[in-house]
């Protein structure tokens, strides 16, 4: 376990090197801390194992460490509770993501990172629902830092919860993949671009560097030019 943590310890300062501006640790997912964390993937019987303090140790470790890095301010931490990504789940993830959240109060983090829990894979939009809507609330209570949600917004949804005090940030990935001017259509009300899924993790340009600007789109920018020979 010491060496897991090390890796992590590794990746900020690597991050810290390159003049990034912060770090969240990845807990989400199903990835490899989500495994400790949930019970459907964790079936150790040491101190890592077992109880939900236990599966909750090595993020709570990792945080730690990776707080010594970098300044506590600058490092996050991103959880999926209700996730299914990759086969994920928890036997009580009410009770899971409760103490996990409160948990992370001690290590006074720039912000926790939650996948809008109302959505259970990355397709769907968010319809909040009344299981949903408890784990959140749920979390809110727990945990006393600033709560980022991620997950099926769009202009609309976000300014109605950030009303409803849900969340303080909202965070999005694919409309701003598809609009690399997001924050000023959305402060026009401008027209999304559509996204294309079949280039989501394609490795290459297309879908990550040609969606247009709302600049572009009237000429008052170069558009880009996808070359592909480096293939």
């Amino acid at each position: 376990m010491p060496y897991l943590v090390q890796q992590y310890v590794r990746g900020a300062r690597n991050a810290l090197t390159a003049a990034f501006d912060g770090v969240e640790v990845h807990a989400a997912n199903g990835c490899l801390l989500d495994q400790f964390i949930e019970s459907s993937t964790n079936r150790r019987s040491d101190e890592y194992g077992g109880s939900i303090e236990n599966r909750a140790r090595l993020l709570m470790e990792v945080a730690e460490a990776v707080s010594d890095v970098w300044c506590a301010d600058r490092a996050g931490v991103r959880l999926s509770p209700l996730g299914m990504m990759n086969d994920i789940s928890d036997d009580d993830p009410e009770t899971t993501f409760r103490h996990v959240a409160e948990k992370l109060n001690d290590y006074r983090l720039a912000y926790l990172h939650i996948i809008n829990p109302a959505i259970a894979a990355p397709e769907k939009e968010a319809e909040p629902e009344p299981r949903a809507l408890r784990m959140l609330d749920r979390i809110r209570e727990r945990y006393q830092g600033i709560l980022m949600i991620a997950g099926g917004f769009d202009r609309d949804t976000a300014e109605a919860w950030l009303e409803q005090g849900k969340a303080d940030p909202f965070a999005f990935g694919r409309k701003f993949l598809a609009n690399p001017d997001l924050p000023e259509r959305f402060r026009s009300r401008a027209p999304l671009n559509a996204e294309d899924r079949s280039t989501f993790y394609g490795g290459g340009a297309k879908g990550y560097t040609d969606y247009p600007t709302l600049g572009q789109e009237r000429g008052e920018q170069p558009r880009p030019c996808v070359d592909e020979h480096w293939r």
